[in-house]
Formats: structure tokens, C-alpha cells, sequence
């Protein structure tokens, strides 16, 4: 697979590039600029490891569409990210290849510290109805960025999803492919006493199926095994709040473990999956 990183300027531009087979670095020897954009060049759909900064993780994520940008972060949007990340006058980019046993083993399927609200082309993908003041530090994509630091908020590394006290509040977590799930971790954020928490949440799969999980007050994992299923996506929803004080529950991680299909993500092979209609876009 042919692999491309660019920076791209405000005006379109391309500052800085680099293109290899199945790996690629870019090394930019410059600070960013508001308006500049980081851009992922795939020569076909597939599973890359991804490390468009040095300030965070590595991740293996599966590009749908063959290209991806992602403006880098000013402002409000700096909050959900390392003070470290995007940041001084040398950066070092990554891409290559999954190798095929990376795709097939058992991961948390729902990890993406790549996300963004504008992002259509790199899965797993986060979106909801409803974010807390529309603030950066309160975005869905916080609830998949890997970070579970949780006895705090408002600032990195307390990224979290806010509801904005809607009990309607509603995640979804889209995988851009059919994938095999068994467990659903949850990471409520727990800033006690000014958080509340969920006494209970609801999960709806794709297959149309939706399962019911008890929660308690805590900021450790709370895990439950399910019934292994092969879905596209889900959606967190029905969250019942604790009947206490505080009126601010929060998520501050979703885990969705599981595996690839095989072959589900390669362009005209079938597969048998269950689905249901996509939740309408929130």
C-alpha cells in the first residue's frame, strides 16, 4: 500500500510531504499555523498504525475513505489534547501497514486518538446529539482518545463526553466496518462530589439488539461480557442518572472489545452481518 503524509497550509498549499510503500515518516521542521491541516494519503482502504504527533499514542485504525485530514488544533480544541502535542518547531509524523496478525488479534476496537468532529474517513468514529457547551474538552471523541484519567475535568488529560444534564443524551460509535465484539467497558468520570453517575446506561448494536448495564459509583472499569455479535456500530443512550446532588454525569472512556471480521474490510468480499439502519445524524 502506497502511504502519504502532507502538511498542508491555509491557503492549500503543501508545506511538507513524504510518500512510502506499506511505511512512511514525515519530519516537519517548522511551528504550525492556525489553519494548517495534517493529511493521511492511503492508495487503498485498510488498517494503519497512526502517529501524526510524538506527545500521542500510536494507534491502529482502519481508513475507509484514502484520505484523512486533521486540522491542527488552536484554541478551545488545544484543551483535549497534550500541552505537548502540536506544540514547539520540530514534529515527527508516522503511517504504516497493519500487519495481518495486528488486525486479527483481540483489541479495544472503540480506540481512536485521531478522531474529530469533521473526520468521515478513519474509524472507530465518535458522535453525539449533545455536548457540554460545545466545549472541545466535553467532545464525544474524548469518550474513544485512550485517556481514563478520571478524578478531575474541565482540562487534559480529564477529557471527558458532558452531557449538558440532557437525560437524551446519546453517544454512537461508528467502526466503518463490520467488526466481532464480547465486552463493553465503561470509565465514568469521576470528579466526586462534583460529578454525579449512571445507575444504569443502555447500548443499542446494529443488529438491532439493546442491552441494559448497571453502574455503580466509581471511577474503575466497569465491565460486562456480551454475547459475541458482529455489528457496525452502537449507541449509548436511556442513561439514568444516580439520584444524588450533583447534577453532572460524565464519560470519560468507552471500550468496545472484539476483533476484525476477516475480510469484512476489503472492498467486494461479503460477509453476513446483522445490521440495522444508522442512527440518524445527532
Amino acid at each position: 500500500m502506497e502511504l502519504t503524509l502532507k502538511i498542508v497550509g491555509a491557503d492549500g498549499s503543501v508545506l511538507a510531504s513524504a510518500t512510502g510503500q506499506d511505511e512512511t515518516f514525515l519530519v516537519y521542521r517548522q511551528s504550525y499555523r492556525e489553519g494548517e491541516q495534517v493529511i493521511v494519503e492511503v492508495s487503498r482502504p485498510g488498517h494503519v498504525f497512526l502517529a501524526l504527533d510524538s506527545a500521542i499514542q500510536p494507534s491502529l485504525v482502519y481508513m475507509k475513505q484514502c484520505s484523512y485530514a486533521l486540522a491542527v488544533p488552536f484554541g478551545d480544541k488545544r484543551k483535549s489534547y497534550s500541552p505537548n502535542a502540536f506544540s514547539g518547531d520540530i514534529h515527527r509524523l508516522s503511517v504504516r501497514c497493519a500487519r495481518p496478525e495486528e488486525i486479527a488479534h483481540r483489541r479495544n476496537l472503540a480506540l481512536n486518538p485521531w478522531d474529530d468532529h469533521a473526520n468521515r474517513a478513519l474509524f472507530p468514529h465518535a458522535r453525539a446529539n449533545v455536548e457540554t457547551r460545545g466545549e472541545a474538552v466535553f467532545a464525544a471523541r474524548n469518550a474513544i482518545d485512550g485517556e481514563k484519567a478520571n478524578d478531575d475535568h474541565g482540562f487534559w488529560p480529564y477529557t471527558s463526553w458532558g452531557i449538558n444534564r440532557d437525560p437524551q443524551a446519546a453517544l454512537t460509535v461508528e467502526f466503518g466496518r463490520p467488526v466481532r465484539v464480547d465486552e463493553i467497558v465503561f470509565y465514568l468520570r469521576a470528579d466526586f462530589p462534583h460529578d454525579s453517575w449512571w445507575e444504569e446506561v443502555s447500548v443499542t448494536f446494529s443488529s438491532g439488539k439493546t442491552s441494559r448495564f448497571p453502574l455503580v459509583k466509581s471511577g474503575a472499569a466497569q465491565g460486562f461480557s456480551i454475547e459475541p455479535c458482529i455489528i457496525e456500530w452502537i449507541e449509548l443512550h436511556g442513561l439514568i442518572k444516580a439520584e444524588d446532588i450533583s447534577p453532572f454525569p460524565a464519560l470519560t472512556q468507552i471500550e468496545i472489545w472484539g476483533t476484525d471480521v476477516a475480510g469484512a474490510a476489503t472492498p467486494g468480499v461479503e460477509n453476513e452481518v446483522g445490521r440495522a439502519p444508522l442512527p440518524l445524524a445527532l
